[in-house]
């Protein structure tokens, strides 16, 4: 009584093929395995460094960072009320 049989679940999928149809089922299936690929080529971009990324091209560095506090920046420890 705890488990499905296998009856239980062509049961449930012959159901979601119905209300859906196998053409969105299609769409949908290869929408979701687009993003896994997406993903995973995204995190191997991530763990690659710049010399295997793109080959003959030279790592930039980042530009130095100002510490002056732009104008519209609001200092948010400054708001706090007494």
């Amino acid at each position: 009584m705890g488990s499905f049989s296998i009856w239980h679940w062509l049961i449930v999928l012959l159901i979601i093929i119905l209300v859906f149809g196998t053409k969105k089922l299609k769409n949908i299936g290869s929408d979701l395995g687009g993003a896994v690929k997406g993903f995973k080529d995204g995190m191997k971009d991530g763990q690659a460094t710049p010399e295997e990324h793109a080959p003959g091209a030279q790592a930039t560095s980042t530009p130095p960072v100002s510490h002056q506090p732009d104008q519209n920046t609001i200092d948010v420890q400054a708001k706090h009320k007494v």
